[in-house]
């Protein structure tokens, strides 16, 4: 129960990283130094993708859930439906290219208008 639970909170903080990678732009809107924090999160997101890694915290999640007597992402609505949004099946490299590109255009706006908001 104990690493089962363990393997949730770190799937509840992969999304909530993955989240803070592609809009924590907008809370920088509200409190630029955030960037600090939001910046090297976009550039591992992108990374992550790009290069075709595997996050840490994936292993890390499964490796808890082995422990806790669990063979994957079956039974309860957070494994299965949390999950299914970080590791799809079906994610080729060139759709990975395509969400670095997202990840980079939606924060490329976001500093965008920033940084004409600062000189203003």
């Amino acid at each position: 129960m104990f690493y089962r639970l363990i393997a949730d909170l770190i799937l509840v903080l992969h999304v909530a990283f993955v989240a803070f990678a592609l809009f924590g732009g907008l809370l920088v809107l509200r409190r630029p130094r955030v960037a600090w924090l939001h910046l090297p999160a976009l550039a591992w997101g992108v990374f992550v993708q790009w290069a075709d890694r595997i996050c840490p915290l994936t292993p890390l999640e499964n490796h808890f859930r082995v422990l806790g007597g669990e063979a994957g992402y079956t039974g309860r609505f957070i494994e299965h439906y949390l999950s299914m949004l970080l590791y799809p099946d079906n994610l080729t490299i060139e759709l990975r290219y395509l969400l670095g590109a997202v990840l980079l255009a939606v924060n490329a706006v976001v500093y965008t208008r920033l940084i004409l908001r600062k000189r203003a």
